[in-house]
């Protein structure tokens, strides 16, 4: 039987007999051979083609987790792909129990797979001394088995808009693609767009303003009705090569004060620092979701 494990030796697990659908695969000499990097052969699933990418000393790019195995997923072949292309996946990675004939796998993630980052995993897939260990059964005679599940998640053409509500269940949500970012002035300001019925823009100061002057970035929810409304929304400035997005949510806020937000959103040396992936290509992806509006009695 297994032995049991701490939280921290591997990321969200579960056990279950059958064998992953996609992609099985077994590797003689995990440690012996040296290799810090072994790359699967190519599986098709979801008529997209993907390897796994297993370093058996962790990710090399990653220091503090030379203790662990790590694991990843890649897109394997994107040059028949469109421009800007994107694959949302709910993916597992599976790790074979000799003993119990049963596998170790990570509870299905979604991730969204783009150009600028066509691989997911696990920096931090298992330790190195559980995977070790021969009576837990993932490597015996120095050979291990891993397998990979990946579900494509289609996209449906639904609304998510309903404008003609105040308080709507459906939030409003919106994206824009602020291009030449460096080359900003002051100011730049979304197009103006219609949620709950009313007007409103997005205000975003790259170069700071008020007491975020020349040190944060400043970013702003501007209403252009007439009445009182009451406003729950969320601005993000997303994150193109991880899940750490930037994130600013408000309750509640009362209008027409000119705008809410927050003048000390983010800090430019962070925004500005290509390796956080702020800003790609010169490009900056802003996100919005409106979750309630509210009118107030006058």
């Amino acid at each position: 039987m297994s032995a049991p494990f701490a939280a921290a030796d591997f990321t969200s697990m579960e056990t279950r007999e059958a064998s992953p659908n996609h992609c099985l695969v077994k590797i003689e000499s995990f440690y012996n051979s040296g290799i810090a990097k072994f790359e699967t052969k190519e599986f098709v699933a979801g008529a997209y083609r993907w390897n796994l990418i297993i370093c058996p000393n962790g990710d090399k790019t990653v220091e503090k987790d030379k203790d662990y195995v790590s694991v990843y997923l890649a897109m394997a072949d994107t040059s028949s792909l469109p421009a800007n292309w994107e694959v949302n996946v709910v993916f597992s990675i599976f790790l074979f129990d000799q003993i119990s004939a049963n596998y170790l796998c990570s509870l299905g993630i979604t991730r969204r797979f783009l150009p600028m980052k066509s691989q997911w995993g696990f920096s931090k897939f298992i330790s190195k001394k559980v995977m070790s260990e021969p009576s837990n059964g993932y490597l015996l005679d120095d050979t291990s088995v891993f397998g990979a599940e990946v579900f494509i998640v289609k996209k449906e053409a639904a609304a998510i808009e309903c404008l003609s509500l105040r308080n709507f269940d459906i939030p409003y949500r919106r994206d824009w693609i602020i291009p030449n970012f460096s080359k900003l002035e002051n100011v730049w300001e979304s197009e103006e767009f219609n949620a709950g019925g009313e007007k409103w823009t997005v205000l975003l100061y790259p170069k700071g303003n008020g007491k975020g002057a020349g040190s944060h970035v400043g970013i702003f929810l501007q209403y252009h009705g007439s009445g009182k409304m009451q406003a729950s929304y969320t601005i993000c400035i997303k994150n193109q090569v991880s899940d750490q997005h930037e994130k600013g949510t408000a309750i509640d806020r009362l209008f027409p004060t000119n705008n809410w937000g927050w003048p000390l959103f983010m800090e430019l040396a962070t925004i500005n620092d290509p390796k956080k992936g702020f800003v790609v290509g010169d490009s900056c992806l802003v996100h919005i979701e409106i979750s309630s509006l509210k009118d107030v009695a006058q």
